[in-house]
Parts: C-alpha cells; structure tokens; sequence
C-alpha cells in the first residue's frame, strides 16, 4: 500500500476526521484495497469491497468529501472487513 492510502486510511480510523479530503483520494484508496466503483445515481457511487456493497456519495459543489461522508466510508470499511 503506498503511504498516501496508508495515512489516509489511518486519518479515516483514528483520530479527528479531517475535513480536507478529496474525493478523488478516497476513490483511489477503494481502487487500492480491491474495491469496484461505479457510478449509481447522480452523486451516488456503488462500491463493492470482500463481498460487501455500499453506496458511497461523491461530494457535491466540492471536490472535498465532508466530516460525514468520511464517516460513512470508515463504516463501510469496516462492514468490509477493513481494519487500521
């Protein structure tokens, strides 16, 4: 894993979740881990990881994922059975 999807994994899972993520960032990490992506509806991605489908939402008017949206990435990580 390269060390930028390390620290942003690591800025995911542990301590306060930064405000200053891209999206571009996240989808590139998901694609790392083995992830699929794919748009679904508008701003809504399908991300199928281990066997475990989510939806992800790309930000909008922004290309810097919000405080929730993290949030909602780290559950679906850890319904994949990502840990860090």
């Amino acid at each position: 894993m390269s060390h930028k999807h390390e620290n942003l994994l690591h800025s995911i899972f542990h301590g306060p979740v930064s405000g200053n993520v891209h999206w571009r960032e996240v989808e590139s990490m998901l694609t790392h881990l083995g992830a699929t992506v794919e748009p679904h509806h508008g701003a809504s991605f399908r991300v199928m990881l281990n066997g475990v489908e989510g939806f992800i939402h790309r930000p909008h008017n922004s290309s810097t994922c919000t405080k929730d949206e993290l949030r909602h990435v780290r559950d679906f990580l850890i319904a994949a059975g990502i840990k860090k």
